[in-house]
């Protein structure tokens, strides 16, 4: 059976047309201990209320106080009266009961108060036999709160009922189940009755049952007139005289209603036991047994292990735990770190603080968003798989000629157009030869673009690494060898500038076997190619080779499946949104579809191919530009061509949340232990320069804010405020002038006005080509923020042969100069017996004989007064000292 929803105080007080105060005054009155107006009602005490409160002409509340009854002496009264209305005649049973009816209220067996009194002498004619089973029940009574009565009447006179909090209506008819008897309710305390026989059912508060039978007995017989329930009536009377022929079917009876009583007994500690469960952090089980309810706390802090992914915040750890992010705090600042709820701590941190509540964390990497796409698509049924052309990545040294040996290839002059004459971005370029295609990607050789050069070895199928026949093998081709041997793509080295006279081939093999780039001509099996971007030699030589290359990989694709790929490079667009160059690997991308790119998703509005012709579709191995993103994605991030814009869109914000979060981390301002915070407070704040990056592609500000990053030192740092692809924005200059920012743009300019607000504004603006710039000019104004070095240079010595006392001018000590020079305004370290008295004190003035002088040499003797300072003794040796400061460098 479903256990239907409590109802509460307040609801049942509605449907009564009574106040809840009202509700809860009689139910207090009647023992019943309800808390307050949203206390839920048991199925039995709902329908004790209903019948307090029925009625058709409106409820009459009557409040009664009578002095307190002695329950002991009551009994033995009730008892006495019991034995003389045995003698009773049939004709008073008739006429005692019509008394009764005048003076109290008409009461329901099947909605009895759950705390029912003892009730004094009622006279009847006939009572019912008590049998000797229930007499323990009489003491339960004894134990229940005591209530007001009136004072007892002889026998023989018209009783008085206690009458407290009452209503005065008409009967109700009875709704809902036929309750026997209520019991009161499971919070309050409960009285503990005689233990009865094995399998006999004795009920608390028999003596009370047996008194109501008798009242009940007397409204039956009076219950004639207009608006009294006669059937009733007759169903009482029944019920009596059966009781009175056979007693153990009373007993019987007894017994049937007791379980139906504990039947809703157990729904209404179910019904509290489901509320407390959904209102309760902690849950509570209840189980009945014997009448009894035992709790278990469940819930809280866990213990053992507990698994948690990376990165960790406090908040993510506590919620995962189970542990307050309070207590969490406390134990790093008790270890000496400063942490906030969201800020990311280390695993070993996050491991040692649960330690001391017994849980062991089991750190598991969350699975990327890549990798769980890459994992579906990987999954799906492969359609007819086709060659595809090998994309080629040039590796190598600045300046040795990666971009002119495209060019060479390509027949285009790429590099004569690069600012500063290097290559300060990712390109990818499509080059047919023959029927054959080939996909070259050119790197940047400097040292400030190591992430792009990491990115071009990993989506790359072969690896040129170019060297240069003069300078060999420099720090970038170690680690664009690095690199090419961590994608594990085979390497052709393209031996250049053989034609230079300083040219040294050999020197250059030689240091390429030295890191396990054995070439082809030595016995190994690398294969060298020696070239020359001026005169075209080697040429042909390569581009054969890398076609073999090919062909050996046996590369294929699937034109039919949605296209996947990589982010070259990205940028924004004033008037065409955000422009991403993409390399195709897999698939076919058309116009219209969903693609997926790092934090940016929308539609594919445009396609464009590496010479600039629109397209309405892109195959494998084909480098592209679009548009339709709706942000620039990182340079190197994977693309995906998706079915649901939903999912996109999803994936998205996933990736946008995971980017603040780190953001966060990595440029919060807080020190990271106390140790930290001491340190800044005695030392004074760290000297730091605001700037405001913004960049024409993404890679761009990626090399710039890494080089940028490694010029900070403890002392000075380049806090980069904001940064970002596009052309500088009168929000740029607005942020620069509340920070105090300067804003460093990199082959980018201000529109009018935000270059008009700069000028307004005194904002400075600086425009930059090459990266070097950038890191010279930061690198200086870092230097300037050092604070100087102190040095000590000594001057001179003097012994204080005599000190006199002037008044207005205190001691002046008459000396004799025993090495170097005295000067004034030099200063003063007074040493006494070889020990250091007093130290950093100033001379004041300085004479040789009666006339001021600004020097005095050794073998002379002067007079000096020491600003400040008095204390000075015959004997003592005064050390004279100047200060330089001495600027630092990084």
């Amino acid at each position: 059976m479903e256990v239907p929803l409590a109802t509460r105080v307040f609801e049942l007080a509605r449907e009564l047309g009574v106040t809840s105060k009202v509700v809860l005054h009689k139910c207090r009155a009647e023992g019943i201990d309800l808390k307050n107006h949203m206390t839920a009602l048991s199925a039995g005490l709902e329908e004790t209320i209903r019948e307090w409160f029925s009625a058709d002409g409106g409820e009459h509340h009557a409040v009664e106080t009578t002095e307190h009854i002695d329950l002991v002496e009551a009994k033995k009264k009730a008892a006495k009266a019991r034995r003389r209305r045995s003698k009773k005649t049939e004709a008073a049973e008739a006429e005692t009961p019509a008394k009764v009816v005048a003076v109290t209220e008409p009461v329901e067996v099947e909605a009895e108060s759950s705390d029912e009194q003892a009730l004094p002498e009622v006279a009847e004619k006939k009572p019912a036999p008590e049998p000797v089973a229930e007499e323990p029940a009489v003491a339960a009574v004894v134990e229940e709160p005591p209530v007001e009565e009136e004072e007892q009447e002889p026998p023989e006179q018209k009783p008085v009922l206690p009458a407290g909090p009452q209503v005065v209506p008409r009967p109700a008819q009875l709704k809902g189940p036929r309750v026997i008897r209520v019991e009161k309710p499971d919070y309050a305390p409960r009285p503990q009755p005689r233990q009865s026989a094995p399998g006999q059912f004795a009920p608390r508060g028999g003596r009370r049952r047996s008194l109501l039978d008798e009242r009940m007995q007397q409204e039956s017989a009076a219950q004639a007139g207009p608006g009294t329930g006669k059937g009733k009536g007759k169903k009482f009377s029944k019920s009596t005289k059966t009781s009175k022929r056979s007693p153990r079917r009373k007993t019987g009876s007894r017994a049937e209603s007791g379980e139906k009583l504990q039947e809703w007994r157990n729904k209404d500690v179910a019904e509290r036991a489901e509320r407390i469960a959904g209102a309760a952090h902690r849950r509570r089980r209840y189980t009945i047994g014997g009448g009894g309810r035992v709790s278990q706390a469940g819930g809280g802090a866990k213990t053992g292990k507990v698994e948690i992914q990376e990165p960790m915040t406090i908040k993510n750890l506590s919620a995962t735990t189970g542990v307050k992010s309070g207590e969490i705090i406390k134990k790093l600042m008790a270890s000496g770190t400063l942490a906030t709820i969201n800020q990311t701590i280390s695993t070993e941190q996050a491991e040692a603080v649960m330690l001391e509540f017994d849980i062991e964390l089991v750190v598991a990497k969350a699975q990327s968003v890549e990798d769980e796409l890459m994992v579906r698509l990987d999954a799906r049924d492969k359609g007819k798989l086709t060659g595809r052309a090998p994309v080629v990545t040039f590796l190598g040294h600045v300046d040795h000629g990666k971009t002119s040996l495209l060019d060479r290839i390509r027949k285009t002059e790429v590099a004569s157009s690069e600012a500063g004459g290097i290559t300060q971005a990712m390109g990818a370029h499509r080059h047919d030869f023959e029927d054959k295609h080939v996909v070259f990607l050119d790197t940047p050789g400097h040292e400030a673009f190591t992430a792009m050069r990491a990115r071009g070895a990993n989506m790359t199928d072969v690896v040129v690494l170019v060297v240069a026949a003069d300078d060999g093998v420099m720090p970038q081709t170690v680690e664009a060898i690095n690199h090419a041997k961590a994608a594990g793509v085979p390497i052709v080295v393209a031996l250049n500038k053989i034609d230079v006279p300083n040219a040294n081939v050999q020197r250059a093999l030689g240091q390429l076997a030295e890191h396990d780039l054995q070439p082809r001509e030595w016995g190994g099996d690398t294969e060298v190619i020696k070239t020359s971007a001026e005169t075209g030699e080697g040429i042909d030589e390569l581009v054969e080779l890398l076609s073999l290359e090919a062909e050996i990989l046996e590369l294929q694709a699937e034109p039919e499946a949605p296209a996947r790929g990589f982010v070259v490079e990205s940028r924004m667009d004033p008037g065409r949104g955000v422009l991403a160059t993409l390399l195709n690997i897999d698939g076919t991308m058309k116009v219209g579809d969903i693609i997926l790119a790092g934090r940016g998703y929308g539609r594919v509005r445009q396609i464009y191919d590496d010479k600039g012709k629109t397209l309405k579709q892109a195959g494998p191995s084909m480098p592209v530009l679009i548009t339709g993103l709706d942000e620039v994605p990182e340079a190197g991030d994977r693309f995906f061509v998706v079915s649901d814009i939903d999912e996109a869109r999803s994936v998205a914000e996933h990736r946008r949340s995971e980017a603040r979060t780190k953001s966060l981390a990595a440029l919060a301002s807080a020190p990271s232990n106390l140790e930290e915070l001491f340190g800044k407070i005695e030392a004074g704040e760290a000297t730091e320069i605001p700037v405001i990056l913004k960049a024409d592609v993404q890679g761009s500000i990626e090399a710039i804010v890494g080089s940028l990053n490694k010029l900070n030192t403890e002392e000075v740092r380049v806090n980069i405020l904001h940064c970002g692809v596009g052309g500088i924005s009168t929000g740029d200059v607005t942020l620069a002038e509340a920070s105090g920012a300067m804003i460093i743009g990199f082959n980018v300019v201000a529109d009018s006005q935000a270059r008009k607000l700069a000028e307004d504004q005194k904002i400075e603006i600086r425009r930059y080509r090459v990266i070097y710039d950038i890191i010279e000019d930061c690198h200086l104004a870092l230097e300037q923020g050092l604070a100087p070095e102190i040095k000590e240079e000594s001057l001179g010595r003097a012994e204080i042969r005599q000190t006199f006392k002037v008044s207005r001018l205190g001691t002046v000590a008459g000396c004799y100069v025993t090495e170097g020079v005295v000067q004034r305004g030099a200063k003063v370290r007074i040493i006494r017996n070889s020990v250091v008295v007093e130290d950093d004190r100033v001379l004041d003035s300085l004479k040789r004989v009666k006339d001021d002088a600004r020097e005095v040499k050794a073998g002379l003797e002067c007079g000096l007064k020491i600003a400040g300072y008095n204390d000075i003794k015959e004997g003592d040796v005064l050390e004279f000292y100047k200060t330089v400061e001495i600027a630092r460098t990084l």
